[in-house]
């Protein structure tokens, strides 16, 4: 069975932990966050929410899993407020998937 993390502020992934999740704090240093990143994903963690703030620090970190199945990089939004990301990103597998846009429609 796969594990889940959260990644990102504390103030954005605090409450995720009542839920059972494992979460792990940025420290707003790239090479650091990026070490965690890498590491939760050799420790058997099927799927990282990760906040679009931090994505946007580790974005070539986050390129390394695109064309795996695990983990799967779920980007959600922080308490800085939603800056679309993370529906672009769903939006985009979901038409890899498919083949097409079924959810949004044309826009």
């Amino acid at each position: 069975m796969y594990k889940i993390a959260v990644m990102g502020d504390y103030d954005s992934i605090y409450g995720f932990a009542t839920l059972g999740l494992d979460t792990f704090s940025a420290t707003g240093d790239h090479e650091e966050d990026a070490k965690t990143l890498r590491r939760l994903a050799d420790s058997g963690y099927g799927i990282i929410y990760m906040t679009e703030a931090l994505a946007e620090t580790l974005q070539k970190e986050i390129a390394r899993f695109a064309g795996s199945m695990t983990p799967a990089v779920i980007l959600i939004p922080g308490v800085q407020g939603d800056t679309g990301r993370g529906v672009a990103s769903v939006k985009k597998s979901v038409e890899q998937a498919v083949g097409s846009d079924i959810l949004f429609g044309n826009q």
